[in-house]
């Protein structure tokens, strides 16, 4: 029987469907508890550039080798910043009880060769003594699919942090707001997933790229809360029913956003670079800053 990776351990098929269907659990599981208040925002040194954060709904890998409007808007993106470091959270890299942050000196993946940024590594570890290191894991097509296009010369050092399953929400909305002082340093954090992400029902249209209603509705609905800045209303999505249900099987793809969002400032602009719902999937991108 052949083996394969799922979250960086060889198992044969029947491990790996035993995996997927613990994240399943845990994803189903967890949203619905420890929502707390939010942590503050930290101050920022006065003179310092602060850098813009951007939320990416990845879509197909294939888009990493495709000329379309989606990859053109990421080009756009990219070309607007001159970051000194891209921290990408990936709907790809998930985790069960720690989180973990790479710490590669360099990427060997043939789709986007890159240095990686084990000194930002260090400041975050030294931030939250609970991230653990990672020093083997490559990129995942969650960060090399859209950095072709963001950053297609591969001159910027990358580095990726997990998304712990096991936690609540309100653990990743704190984490990610203790990454707040990276943007000062230049950094460009990045949460790829995508809002509305539904592989299952998305192959019944295989001939057909026309989206379902409650995949439009749920987009439309989240676009709502951002537009009103009620982020906290996104942790209570399933609230929604049969449509968050559809919209939201697993939560691998909508965390990623939520860790965009909890970057920003209380009046910092939110732009949408990219809006196209086909099938079941959401490919809505923006930008903070």
């Amino acid at each position: 029987m052949g083996l394969v990776m799922v979250q960086g351990y060889f198992c044969d098929s029947i491990g790996k469907k035993i995996i997927y269907q613990a994240l399943h659990f845990f994803t189903l599981a967890f949203p619905r508890k420890g929502v707390g208040a939010f942590a503050a925002i930290p101050g920022r040194p006065a003179g310092q550039h602060k850098n813009a954060c951007f939320f990416i709904g990845h879509g197909n890998p294939q888009n990493a080798f495709r000329d379309n409007p989606f990859t053109r808007s990421l080009t756009q993106m990219g070309q607007a910043v001159n970051p000194s470091a891209i921290l990408v959270i990936s709907a790809h890299w998930l985790s069960l009880g720690d989180t973990f942050i790479s710490t590669r000196p360099k990427y060997e993946n043939t789709e986007y060769k890159v240095v990686g940024a084990p000194s930002v590594a260090d400041l975050v570890m030294e931030q939250n003594t609970g991230i653990v290191s990672d020093s083997y894991r490559q990129l995942d097509h969650g960060a090399w699919a859209i950095l072709r296009h963001i950053k297609p010369k591969a001159d910027i050092p990358v580095l990726e942090l997990s998304i712990d399953m096991e936690k609540p929400l309100d653990y990743h909305w704190r984490l990610s707001q203790q990454l707040r002082s990276l943007r000062d340093r230049g950094v460009l954090i990045i949460g790829s997933g995508n809002i509305v992400h539904n592989l299952e029902l998305s192959a019944l249209k295989f001939f057909s790229s026309k989206p379902y209603g409650w995949a439009i509705e749920f987009d439309e609905w989240v676009k709502g809360r951002i537009d009103d800045r009620d982020f906290s209303s996104l942790f209570y999505y399933f609230k929604l029913g049969t449509i968050a249900d559809r919209a939201v099987p697993t939560m691998d793809h909508y965390l990623p956003m939520l860790y965009s969002l909890a970057l920003a400032d209380a009046n910092e602009p939110i732009t949408y670079t990219y809006e196209e719902v086909f099938s079941g999937i959401s490919m809505r991108c923006f930008r903070i800053g």
